[in-house]
């Protein structure tokens, strides 16, 4: 038995049963033995999956163009954060410097206003981000990394708690589908699921109460479900947008991650939930196994994220399949402009599709830009969409 196993275990006989939110906690993040708090935990082709950072550096090169343009509808301040949080490896970063820094007059001129900061609680994260950081500024015109100087374009911190003050733009690509999730199971009414020990193994119990902050929130999204029907739910995105609200004082929060608008995730179709796990590139439905040794995950609710924010002063600018979003924000122009004349073209277009195609990442991640401030901006990527959906 795995030494994080003997701790759930015995907390369990100390305790009871705990919420499979608490359970997928410990099982996630219990410091140097969770999933990404081990200091073995790799991120990619060695790793247990990739994200659209892994598939192809295009895709920093549209986010890096995004920040672009955000900082010209805030009319170009001197100081522009973008904060990057859940970075992994560092390449979604790198890409976005990269490709800053080898463009036009108007970008380099942005590169002077950046400020870079990664949001990285692990120490063997931010020891690959530092190596991928060292590595690329070795290809840059002038340093866009330094170890110890005071003016750094990329910086560190282990907790948005060590920001004050950001004007510019908050974003994660696959954060919040690794938030620890209450399961709900209904059956005339809301019953939690909690994760027992049965002497063999970890087990399944269904509470017998209605808590109420699960059935505060059906109500609050308007969510009618049949018996028998089965669902996550994530409140812990509410309190991380408090956080960023907090923080930022006038700009954007960019969220890129699987999802669905409440309509969809709890449409009855979908009565077995979106929880999974990951390991060596598989996927399995069985998150009491391998504890600590692969991820878990769940869809996210982008209409909380929509509602919530609109509570505490965002508005949403847009939101649309991750796809649909790289097309209108002009993916064929980069395209054009960075591959166009090189011999490995095709080779580019065939890693390129998955960022945009449906059968790759192109219709299950989503984007929503949201903006805290007193402007109405708009953004290329939205210019023919509409939020109707997110209600």
């Amino acid at each position: 038995m795995k030494k994080l196993e003997e701790i759930i275990i015995e907390k369990i006989k100390k305790e009871g049963p705990l919420s499979f939110e608490h359970f997928m906690d410990m099982a996630l993040y219990y410091p140097g033995l969770g999933y990404y708090a081990s200091p073995d935990r790799l991120i990619g082709k060695a790793g247990d999956f990739y994200t659209s950072s892994h598939l192809h550096p295009l895709f920093g090169a549209m986010i890096a163009r995004q920040l672009f343009e955000m900082w010209e509808v805030m009319d170009r301040p001197q100081t522009f954060h973008a904060v990057e949080m859940g970075a992994g490896a560092g390449y979604l970063c790198k890409d976005i410097l990269e490709y800053l820094h080898t463009t036009s007059e108007d970008m380099a001129t942005f590169t002077q206003s950046l400020n870079y900061v990664l949001v990285e609680p692990y120490a063997h994260f931010q020891k690959k981000q530092h190596e991928v950081m060292h590595d690329i500024s070795k290809k840059l015109s002038f340093s866009s990394y330094s170890s110890s100087g005071t003016r750094q374009k990329v910086s560190w911190v282990t907790s948005l708690d060590e920001l004050d003050n950001l004007k510019g733009c908050l974003l994660s690509n696959e954060l919040l589908d690794a938030f620890p999730v209450h399961i709900a199971h209904y059956d005339r009414s809301v019953q939690e699921i909690y994760v027992g020990f049965n002497g063999a193994g970890f087990k399944e119990e269904r509470g017998t109460d209605s808590p109420n902050d699960l059935t505060d929130y059906m109500q609050e999204f308007n969510i009618h479900l049949q018996d028998g029907y089965r669902t996550e739910i994530n409140l812990r995105i509410k309190d991380w947008l408090r956080k960023v609200s907090e923080k930022l004082t006038e700009g954007f929060l960019l969220t890129i991650d699987y999802g669905y608008t409440a309509r969809e995730y709890y449409d009855e179709s979908r009565s077995s939930g979106t929880l999974l796990c990951y390991h060596e590139h598989k996927y399995n439905a069985e998150p009491l196994k391998r504890v600590g040794e692969q991820d878990i995950t769940a869809h996210v609710n982008f209409s909380s994220l929509n509602k919530w924010g609109d509570n505490l002063g965002f508005n949403t600018v847009g939101y649309c399949p991750q796809g649909t979003y790289l097309i209108s924000s002009g993916i064929d122009e980069v395209i054009s402009e960075l591959y166009g004349n090189t011999p490995d073209y095709d080779d580019h277009i065939s890693r390129i599709k998955g960022l945009i195609m449906p059968q790759g990442m192109g219709e299950s991640h989503n984007v929503i830009i949201q903006y805290k401030g007193n402007a109405q901006p708009s953004l290329r990527g939205f210019t023919m969409r509409n939020n109707a959906g997110l209600l």
